[in-house]
């Protein structure tokens, strides 16, 4: 189930699913130890002796954002309780505390008591052996805890904090938990329990007919019972309401610090974009690492989930913001590749946010042959991205700390690992991690990585390694063309197998990867190799259905939904759909040529989720969100594009003034 509504601050992340659950909670890292771990933390509401969960289909529900903002607009209404209630959910932009501002109206034409329940199924350290539920008089607040993780649960109406609660066994000896004991709007008060435990708190409203009163809950996190009674006491008097005004101000001002021209682009493309800018700093941890996805739901097909940095995942997404102007927010991403770097140069499959190694599928053997076990693009990626963060940014002594430790040894990799017969970079695991081979977009990737390292090198004097780097960039592309290009179908491959008796193979398959000759440099988006790549592309993966989009490529078997490959080459992904607009703005050489690409992104508007979430893909008949959401490379590729979209659309404007001024025709 995809996780409409993120909330985070780069050291905790929250994720609610389509009823309102809290579903994830992470933290001290942004992807790492899950302290719900996919199980459910939910409200419920007590009116006139019915009882109801904020899940049940009983309730009428509207999730969105506030605007331009990380604070949740939520509506829920239940007419068998004859109750509205409205919700905003924010962390705290600094301290780890969770806020929970809820408005509830009285639809009776009675006068009555409406009670809010609030269930916490922590499973702390992801985990549930060892963990404590603790009612702490003190305070009136209920926590949990396990070694260095404390998660405190409080709250206050206009008249008082908690009313009742209880703690309790779940998941154990046939226990179903505390939700159990709220169903009848009252609460046992068990002050205390150890092992698989849960907690349920509640609050009372009296409420004339049509009145509206808001209470206000909220979770501080911390390493230490000390931490959470500090934030907890900060909440107290510093009252809830204001710090999540501060909350929503801040996200406010964030988002809108580069005072950006949209050219042409409607309100709704303009407002995905910002939201997209939100959502990728929630998957974004302050150490550096920028996490794929953080839906749990994932876990039930493999056992694993996307809660990993891949390098070349958050290269292309810190490329995305840099170009948006918010380098500062990626840069730590760089410092973070240079220290996982391999003593060899080259980057591994994917990394948990502290930065140790995450699960792979990659073998060192492959058909008998000792290989290396990587994705060659995430090692080139990285250079070529932290340059565009150079130009963007201007940050010379930052990039000159990373010169030694990821630039140079990452290049040095990168020129050694070539097939020394055909000059291109050795076999390595293509992007999407299926298969090993030399493909184009490792190529593509590989040269401009290259590039980057050589204008590196010209930038710190370095004369000797700008002419290596820049003569082995080159030497790829030529080699690219010679063994890549196919000259009987006129476009490239996807890439080439060599085997074992040093034959080639060619892969004729199509795929939307093929994108990264012209945007990464290789040869330009006109360029008659180019476009026949991309027609056919465009011709062999379109989703012929009413959803629309494209496919990564022919045949893609990933939540694979029909086996019309004519009409469903794959399902429709978004970055693969993005990809072409992108080539449509580059090949651009009129205003009307970007009625095409524009078309594109309100496409993807309407592919998001009420909330502006966007899934990984879509599905085909459907048009229901598939597999993980949000991905954030989903969102950082609509920054992109509306970054180059807007981009062209001011050069294109300005050729066309200067033709209107010097009496030319318009184009």
């Amino acid at each position: 189930m995809p996780r409409p509504l993120v909330i985070g601050n780069g050291k905790i992340l929250i994720n609610f699913d389509d009823k309102l659950r809290l579903r994830d909670l992470y933290y001290p890292f942004v992807g790492q130890l899950n302290h719900v771990g996919g199980h459910f933390c939910k409200m419920g509401v007590w009116a006139s002796g019915l009882f109801n969960w904020l899940d049940e289909d009983v309730w009428q529900r509207r999730l969105r954002y506030r605007p331009e903002s990380l604070v949740t607009d939520i509506f829920a209404n239940n007419d068998r309780l004859r109750v509205e209630v409205r919700i905003e959910d924010g962390i705290h932009q600094r301290d780890n505390i969770y806020l929970k501002k809820v408005s509830v109206r009285n639809r009776h034409s009675e006068a009555r008591e409406v009670r809010l329940f609030f269930h916490h199924d922590f499973t702390i350290n992801e985990t549930e052996v060892g963990d404590t539920a603790v009612y702490d008089p003190r305070l009136n607040a209920v926590y949990h805890y396990k070694r260095n993780v404390y998660i405190l649960a409080n709250g206050k109406t206009p008249e008082q904090g908690i009313y009742q609660y209880s703690i309790g066994i779940k998941r154990f000896n046939h226990a179903e938990g505390t939700w159990r004991d709220a169903e009848d709007g009252v609460l046992g008060g068990n002050a205390i329990a150890q092992g698989s435990v849960d907690s349920t708190i509640s609050f009372r409203l009296l409420l004339q007919p049509d009145e509206e009163q808001t209470m206000y809950y909220w979770l501080c996190v911390g390493e230490k019972y000390s931490e959470v009674r500090k934030l907890n006491h900060y909440v107290v008097e510093n009252d809830a309401e204001q710090l999540l005004k501060r909350v929503e101000v801040y996200w406010q001002g964030w988002v809108n610090k580069e005072r950006q021209d949209f050219a042409d682009l409607p309100s709704e493309v303009i407002d995905l974009y910002k939201k997209s800018l939100l959502i990728v700093k929630t998957q974004m941890d302050r150490q550096g690492a920028i996490i794929a996805a953080n839906d749990t739901d994932i876990l039930q097909f493999n056992r694993d989930h996307y809660s990993y940095m891949w390098p070349r995942d958050g290269a292309l997404v810190a490329l995305a913001m840099s170009m948006a102007g918010y380098d500062g927010t990626v840069a730590s991403f760089y410092k973070f590749c240079s220290d996982v770097l391999t003593k060899d140069g080259y980057l591994l499959h994917k990394y948990n946010p502290d930065g140790s190694t995450g699960s792979s599928w990659h073998p060192f053997i492959y058909s008998g042959e000792l290989q290396l076990p990587i994705q060659e693009d995430e090692t080139a990626l990285v250079l070529y991205s932290l340059w565009e963060f150079y130009t963007k940014s201007g940050q010379i002594e930052y990039c000159q700390e990373l010169y030694a430790s990821l630039i140079r040894p990452a290049a040095s990799f990168m020129q050694k690992y070539v097939h020394h017969e055909l000059n291109l970079p050795l076999p390595s695991y293509d992007l999407w991690e299926e298969r090993c081979g030399i493909f184009t977009f490792t190529c593509s990737a590989v040269f401009a990585g290259l590039q980057a390292a050589a204008h590196f090198a010209k930038l710190f004097g370095d004369e000797k390694r700008y002419t290596r780097y820049h003569t082995s960039a080159n030497q790829i592309k030529e080699a690219m063309l010679r063994h890549l290009y196919d000259e009987a179908s006129g476009r490239f491959l996807r890439g080439i197998y060599v085997r074992n008796n040093g034959e080639i193979e060619k892969d004729y398959t199509v795929e939307s990867s093929m994108y990264s000759l012209f945007a990464f440099g290789v040869l330009p988006a006109d360029d008659p190799r180019v476009i026949r790549t991309m027609e056919a592309i465009q011709q062999k993966l379109c989703v012929r259905t009413n959803v629309g989009g494209y496919a990564r490529y022919e045949g893609d078997y990933y939540f694979k939904i029909s086996d019309d490959l004519e009409q469903i080459p794959g399902n429709p992904w978004l970055i693969s759909t993005l990809w072409i607009a992108e080539w449509n703005i580059a090949k651009a050489q009129s205003l009307h040529d970007l009625r095409e690409p524009l078309a594109t992104l309100l496409w993807v508007c309407q592919q998001a989720m009420e909330s502006g979430v966007l899934p990984e893909q879509i599905h085909p008949l459907s048009g229901e969100p598939l597999s993980v959401a949000p991905l954030t490379w989903s969102h950082s590729t609509l920054v992109m594009t509306v970054v180059k979209y807007t981009e062209k659309y001011r050069q294109l404007q300005h050729v066309q003034e200067t033709l209107y001024a010097s009496g030319g025709t318009a184009i």
